[in-house]
């Protein structure tokens, strides 16, 4: 193939460093005024949810931040130069996901007043259970945080010039800090500080680009002309890579499973100071969501359009196509000092929040589910220490396994697939415990251990057998205006070599798309479950709280009672409706003693907010 010569480009320069060097100087000073501003009155509630008193729009910002990390920042552009905008149907995926996360999951965790969501699998099923799916959620994020500090590290390590290592030991220095210093207000300040960031990087390069492109007219047209606004690929198979089904619907299955059933989610949205802050969070955080993935899709749109005629990827001019993004920073802010400063700090916002998020979430789940488990009797000074002590040693954990990852080689991918695989039971589980009043400890378990299962299996054989290139193959780019090195060629010939021998699934089963090893993980959880359930014995419905179970048969069936009645499974959920409609008529009856009134109606139904019309949190303690 011919060999080009990579035009010249300019690495970091001062200023860069120091538009850098400020993200992590502002993101370390929130942690310190939070332990200083709350020093006296922090207990281990305090420090891993807020104190249950944060608001709905810090938390909207701390949710969008975290996951939209660097993977998204330097992923996605790269996903639509190569294989066009179709990533942009995500924002159907987005929208589904919010919904049944404010709808179906949220409502029981908040009221069940629970601080991990593992609690809550002890309360429907037994301590096995819980202990299985913290321990799997334990090793899952580690193993994801660890890659989401290395992939960028990497990629921007490789263009910048900046380096490697630094930034991996910066990252996580910076995150343990602030988390373990400030706890959950900290990591969330700092992300609505980080958001803002990344939303300015982006715009900042959609500006410049734009404008180095001939307009945004310009860029669209190119983009047509490189077939990469084809965006609606109704074709059924579910081995092609992205059409709007598998994006849709299997994209549905892997978000909710990393964002509906995830501690890091939850554990931000029942810090809110009422169930209606928590959902509108939800909601605010939904259009956070649209934004940042406009921008990226957008963003890829712009460097195809400046790249359409010599592609850096197929010249050699980069290794690896997550350097497109930075490569591009680096070319068209190469007058501009600063500038890619800026542009560093937006990917390592995404990375940074990302971090931040998994070593608190981690830190709450090990102490809640592990540590007041084996000591119950912990003052609450002991508990306080003992959390951020966790916070020091998942951010040791969390930076090592960017060291571990650097020796993976190209399994980076795999690991964000192991991401969704390990999700996809967890969403099983949880559907089952919320859902069907009927499953019972043993169905959870055994569905659970069946979802992993399925799940790893398609996906271990997806990356030892790649789909065939005829279901994944990117759109074509082209090298035609790049220069020859010393205006020749350099010919190679390639030795024939015979095709490896494929087993009988290589090309079925194991050519899946990836968006669909959360849909299978989930589903088979939940059948299984099911029939296990079944099979050992359904849990009888009036031996269930009923607020640990939501009803979502009234949605399909309002127009009547006795079928509501019948699909409660003797859960009875009518009482706890009697009760509230009681409460509430006494308050609306009588104001003159409203503020007696209220105080009565949350003791006798604790968590409900007249007021508000919502639930506020519930202290776990009153439960025990």
């Amino acid at each position: 193939m011919p060999n080009f010569e990579a035009p010249e480009v300019k690495k970091f320069v001062a200023w860069d460093y120091v538009v850098f060097a400020a993200l992590f100087l502002v993101s370390a000073s929130i942690g310190v005024f939070f332990a200083v501003k709350e020093r006296k009155k922090k207990t281990s509630k305090e420090f891993l949810v807020g104190g249950k008193q944060m608001t709905c729009g810090p938390i909207a910002f701390s949710l969008t931040t975290s996951f939209m990390s660097a993977v998204t920042v330097l992923g996605t552009p790269s996903e639509v130069y190569r294989y066009g905008a179709s990533f942009v149907l995500f924002f159907l995926s987005y929208a589904l996901v919010i919904v049944f996360t404010a709808e179906l999951f949220l409502p029981v965790f908040y009221r069940s007043g629970i601080t991990s969501t593992y609690e809550y699998l002890e309360l429907r099923f037994n301590k096995i259970v819980r202990l299985a799916a913290t321990l799997i959620y334990i090793l899952q994020t580690i193993l994801y945080t660890g890659i989401v500090v290395y992939a960028p590290s990497l990629a921007l390590n490789q263009v910048t010039g900046f380096d490697l290592w630094g930034s991996v030991a910066a990252t996580g220095i910076v995150c343990t800090f602030y988390c373990t210093l400030g706890g959950l207000k900290a990591v969330v300040w700092t992300d609505a500080f980080q958001m803002i960031v990344m939303v300015a990087g982006f715009v900042t390069v959609l500006i410049r680009g734009t404008s180095l492109n001939g307009g945004s007219t310009k860029v669209w047209e190119d983009a047509h002309e490189g077939s990469r606004l084809n965006i609606f690929d109704f074709d059924a198979d579910p081995l092609r890579r992205h059409t709007i089904w598998t994006i849709v619907i299997g994209g549905t299955f892997t978000w909710l499973g990393i964002y509906g059933v995830n501690q890091s989610t939850i554990q931000r949205c029942i810090s809110c100071k009422s169930e209606k802050h928590a959902k509108l969070a939800l909601y605010l955080n939904l259009l956070g969501l649209w934004i940042v993935l406009a921008c990226a899709v957008f963003c890829g749109l712009v460097m195809y359009s400046h790249y359409k005629s010599c592609d850096p990827w197929t010249a050699d001019f980069i290794s690896a196509p997550d350097q497109l993004m930075p490569y591009f920073v680096m070319d068209i802010f190469s007058s501009m000092p600063g500038v890619p400063g800026l542009f560093v700090a937006c990917a390592f916002s995404g990375t940074l929040s990302t971090v931040a998020a998994s070593i608190n979430a981690l830190a709450t789940v090990t102490f809640e589910d592990l540590v007041k488990k084996g000591f119950p009797n912990l003052s609450e000074k002991m508990s306080t220490w003992i959390s951020k002590g966790l916070c020091v040693l998942y951010g040791v954990l969390c930076t090592s396994m960017a060291a571990a990852a650097s020796l993976m080689g190209g399994v980076v991918q795999a690991s964000l697939s192991i991401h969704g695989m390990c999700g996809g039971p967890m969403l099983g589980l949880f559907t089952l415990g919320i859902v069907f009043p009927c499953a019972n400890w043993k169905g959870a378990l055994g569905g659970l251990l069946a979802g992993i299962t399925l799940a790893f299996w398609a996906g271990t054989g997806s990356f030892i057998y790649p789909a065939p290139p005829t279901k994944s193959i990117p759109l074509q780019l082209s090298t035609l205006n790049c220069t020859l090195a010393n205006g020749t060629e350099s010919l190679t010939t390639a030795a024939p070599t015979a095709a490896p021998e494929r087993p009988l699934l290589a090309d079925t089963w194991y050519s899946l798309s990836y968006l669909y090893f959360s849909a299978i993980g989930c589903l088979g959880c939940a059948i299984i479950g099911l029939l296990i359930s079944y099979i050992t014995g359904p849990t009888k419905g009036e031996d269930i709280p009923p607020v640990l179970i939501k009803p979502v048969c009234n949605l399909f069936f309002f127009w009547s009672e006795r079928l509501k009645t019948l699909l409660w499974c003797g859960v009875r959920h009518d009482s706890l409706e009697i009760e509230f409609e009681k409460k509430l008529s006494k308050v609306t009856a009588n104001k003159a003693f409203k503020n007696s009134i209220n105080k009565e109606t949350h003791c006798q139904i604790s968590g409900y907010n007249p007021e508000e019309k919502s639930y506020t949190n519930m202290s776990r303690e009153s439960r025990l």
